[in-house]
């Protein structure tokens, strides 16, 4: 008999060979229902798999996030069993789940488009009438081979599996996967095909295009609805639509992926800049500016000349080749070379708001999401190895702190060498990647391993940060390099009196200014906090030749106390004048009239707020200062 320990401790006893699910049964027949798939020893398995050791065993019903995964996973093979009945010439790539949904790769004779989706899910649904069974199995590679032999995709990926292939059948439909899945279609009722896209095969450009079609799947049709509610939500917050309608930013033919900034987005951009200088130097940090341009022999140095040549705009200047820098770090190393340091500078935090260009592909561009031209917000820290995991540590919670500031919650991955493509001993990565872990522990956070996802050059640590709407961006990262130091022979007097080579790392926090305010632009749907807004305040006077005057009087004391302010003059309605200014998002609308001229007062109105308050000058000035000196 095995012996099974359940999540509670208890321990049951059952013949080896019984399938899971009907084990489960005869734990609790309610429970059973619910379940979607178990954690045997924690690795997840299949409801129809067998028992066959003394394991630990734990149930995950609807409630737990992986059962979700499953059923998105699930989902992805129930798309494709549809598109194999309708598309028998379709050959498959990969059907993984994302951050929200699943996708399929695919390969078809005739393109399919959104127009097609309903059909599609037509047929997905008649699948799931079907209540068909999804069974399990493993098979050699060989087997495996010739039930995958007209696909051309599944082959290429059995061929790089090592030792037996698992695959799973639905009916007339069979994919390899590691699994596991639902029990039966049945389960598979609330789902929404998204959009279709193209992909190229394995994400190498060199490779075929791929149709590759996103969905979603919950447990309720309430989930789902709500879901595609936040969707439309989604679309109304735009950045490219608020941009426009806020007057932030412009593109143009004239440069694909260069953005320009308007007035009122360069307010913006010069509050988010002052922002970041003043935090960074209460930090300790130093700032530098490094060219735009620099030779090909720097570039060859840092290893971009050879690796990323053909994300670079070069040109030759007397008759020697230049590049216009898509990183700020080799100009950074420069400037640690112009002098001598000694342990005792160490920490030495060179922050830069580096102007960068890469040549990013026209049909990867995206608003302010994807550009050719971003100020990315860099630093690089030179240290001993003494000192990284308190100097990651306190770069963590400057990460936390900042983030903070703009309601962004996130958590934490810890990228580890690759597996083959790396650079450095191995047990300098194993060091490395323990001290950003400790640092991580000291500063009070969980982190998830991403293992082998480091940049060839060291271990890093990325943020990612959830925003209103329930998405999840990557912003901030700190990453070790184990290769720029060597390549740049950078060095330290050290306590003996030895030269020494400094620890670095890279980290930027925003990632990219254009591309983190895109990001806020969405979470706040353009209502910026006061302490950020281009304009604070807007003053409408009730009638202009009455009390211009008094607006003028008040526009100029706010600008006096630094308030970003603007007057509304224009021959419109007064309602017209007080509508739009809630429909550009200003923090507070002023509405002045004889009232206010007379006792020497201010009417306001907040954005989102109906009410009208009336308050003295100096109370209102009070106010703004408080919320922004609080970063309200």
């Amino acid at each position: 008999m095995l012996k099974i320990t359940l999540n509670d401790g208890s321990i049951k006893e059952t013949e080896e060979g019984k399938l899971i699910i009907d084990f489960v049964k005869e734990l609790s027949s309610s429970l059973a229902k619910k379940a979607v798939v178990v954690k045997i020893d924690d690795k997840l398995t299949d409801l129809r798999d067998k028992l066959t050791k003394d394991c630990k065993l734990v149930v995950l019903t609807e409630e737990d996030k992986e059962a979700l995964d499953v059923l998105n996973h699930s989902t992805a093979h129930l798309l494709a069993h549809a598109i194999h009945r309708m598309y028998p010439e379709a050959c498959f790539g990969v059907g993984p789940t994302i951050e929200e949904g699943f996708y399929y790769d695919m390969a078809l004779n005739n393109p399919i488009t959104v127009a097609d989706l309903p059909k599609i899910e037509a047929e997905m649904k008649k699948i799931v009438k079907e209540n068909i069974l999804i069974e399990h199995s493993v098979v050699s590679r060989e087997e495996a081979l010739e039930i995958f032999k007209n696909d051309k995709y599944k082959c290429e990926l059995i061929k790089e599996m090592e030792g037996d292939i698992n695959i799973y059948r639905q009916g007339d439909y069979t994919d390899v996967c590691r699994g596991p899945h639902v029990i039966s279609t049945a389960k598979l009722k609330h789902f929404k095909l998204l959009n279709v896209a193209g992909a190229y095969w394995r994400g190498d450009s060199n490779n075929e295009m791929l149709t590759r079609i996103y969905g979603i799947a919950f447990f309720s049709q309430e989930e789902l609805e709500n879901y595609l509610k936040l969707v439309e939500e989604r679309k109304a917050r735009d950045h490219r639509k608020l941009g426009k309608e806020l007057d932030l930013f412009m593109m143009s033919d004239y440069g694909p992926g260069f953005p320009f900034w308007l007035p009122k987005g360069m307010l913006l951009k010069n509050a988010l800049i002052d922002f970041w200088t003043k935090i960074h130097i209460k930090a300790g940090y130093q700032f530098i500016q490094t060219p735009i341009m620099l030779n090909r022999e720097l570039w060859e140095t840092s290893g971009h000349w050879f690796n990323y040549k053909e994300n670079m705009y070069t040109s030759t200047i007397d008759d020697k080749e230049f590049a216009i820098k898509p990183m700020n770090c080799p100009g950074g190393m420069l400037v640690y070379k112009n002098q001598i340091h000694s342990y005792r500078d160490f920490p030495l935090r060179l922050g830069e708001l580096g102007l960068v260009h890469r040549h990013e592909a026209s049909g990867a561009l995206n608003g302010l999401f994807r550009v050719r031209t971003f100020t990315q917000d860099d630093a690089h820290i030179f240290m001993t190895e003494d000192q990284i995991s308190d100097e990651i540590a306190s770069t963590i919670m400057l990460f936390k702190k900042v983030y903070e500031v703009f309601n962004l919650p996130f958590h934490i991955e810890l990228s580890t060498r690759p597996e083959k493509k790396y650079i450095g001993d191995i047990a300098i990565w194993d060091k490395s990647e323990k001290a950003l872990a400790d640092a991580c522990k000291k500063a009070g956070f969980d982190y998830k391993i991403n293992p082998g996802d480091g940049a060839f050059y060291g271990p890093k640590l990325d943020f990612k940060l959830r925003d209103s709407m329930n998405r999840i961006w990557q912003c901030g990262t700190i990453q070790l390099d184990m290769n720029l130091p060597e390549r740049f022979d950078l060095t330290y007097v050290a306590e003996d009196g030895t030269k020494k080579r400094p620890v670095m790392a890279h980290r930027a926090l925003f990632g990219s200014l254009e591309r983190f305010i895109g990001i806020i632009t969405e979470h706040y749907a353009g209502a910026f906090p006061t302490w950020l807004s281009p304009y604070q305040v807007r003053i409408i006077p009730v009638n202009e030749g009455l009390h211009k005057e008094y607006c003028e009087k008040l526009k100029n004391l706010f600008m006096d106390e630094e308030f970003r302010v603007e007057t509304d003059y224009r021959d419109e309605k007064l309602g017209y004048k007080i509508r739009e200014s809630q429909t550009k998002k200003l923090p507070y609308t002023l509405v002045i009239g004889d009232k206010e001229v007379e006792n020497n007062t201010v009417t306001y109105r907040k954005y989102g707020h109906q009410e009208q308050v009336t308050v003295t000058i100096n109370e209102f000035i009070k106010m703004l200062h408080d919320e922004i000196k609080n970063l309200k």
